[in-house]
């Protein structure tokens, strides 16, 4: 994405000697350690083409189930290798076989749950975009409409649809969602803007991808246990060698 670099506003921490390069140590660490877009783990480079596009439908509608998160990500993975790489991939194949593939993955209790609800997404899209998603973000610029549509889908509820565009910010026109409440909570916790403007600004000044810096402070919200942890600077998961990033 590609966000003007600004400086982030100056705040008050434990260390005062240089507040905002403390800010940006933080914010790379933080990716550096748990990782940014969820859909570069997977393999699936959404900047690239359409095609890309339509493999994160795919794997956004995985992340969206109840299930862990871990399992979705393993069942991902399943699938390519099964060649089933989108949705219109899902739709020209069995039940009984998605259900073994999703068994492999790990969706031992909510394997036929899971099936139908990516055979009904994959029929819809089928029916109304020709079984390519990713036409959407050129037919459709505003956002409110953008998401209203992605939200008709079955089973998209706006956590699934939150998770599809964020990580279209800045491909996507109409990809302009709020920040993620996981980031946020996140970003709060060590003491990181916990808005999108100041995150973006923050991202720039790091020389970070926004969506990897939202994503990973959401990584941080999925595995870290805010209770009984200071927080700011003194979270284990801020903790950086200052020396580390002198050159950056």
């Amino acid at each position: 994405m590609s966000v003007a670099p600004v400086r982030p506003r100056a705040r008050h921490h434990h260390d005062s000697s240089l507040p905002e390069f403390a800010e940006i140590c933080r914010a790379r660490h933080i990716v550096d350690r748990l990782g940014g877009r969820f859909s570069l783990e997977l393999g699936i480079d959404i900047d690239r083409d359409a095609e890309e596009i339509d493999r994160w439908a795919l794997a956004a509608t995985l992340l969206g189930d109840p299930g862990p998160q871990s399992v979705a990500i393993h069942t991902h993975g399943v699938l390519a290798r099964a060649g089933v790489r989108t949705l219109a991939d899902v739709r020209a194949r069995d039940r009984e076989e998605l259900v073994c593939l999703l068994d492999e993955g790990g969706y031992v209790r909510y394997d036929a749950s899971t099936v139908s609800r990516l055979l009904s997404v994959a029929e819809a899209v089928a029916d109304r975009y020709a079984g390519r998603l990713a036409t959407l973000g050129e037919a459709i610029m505003g956002p409110s409409e953008l998401e209203r549509t992605l939200g008709a889908l079955p089973g998209w509820d706006p956590a699934t649809v939150g998770t599809f565009l964020r990580e279209l910010r800045g491909v996507w026109p109409g990809a302009d969602v709020p920040l993620d409440p996981r980031a946020a909570l996140a970003a709060r916790h060590v003491a990181l803007p916990s808005d999108v403007h100041g995150l973006s600004s923050l991202a720039a000044a790091a020389h970070l991808d926004f969506r990897d810096l939202e994503a990973g402070l959401a990584r941080l919200a999925l595995c870290h246990g805010f209770a009984h942890c200071p927080g700011g600077e003194e979270c284990p998961f801020a903790e950086f060698d200052r020396e580390q990033f002198v050159h950056f």
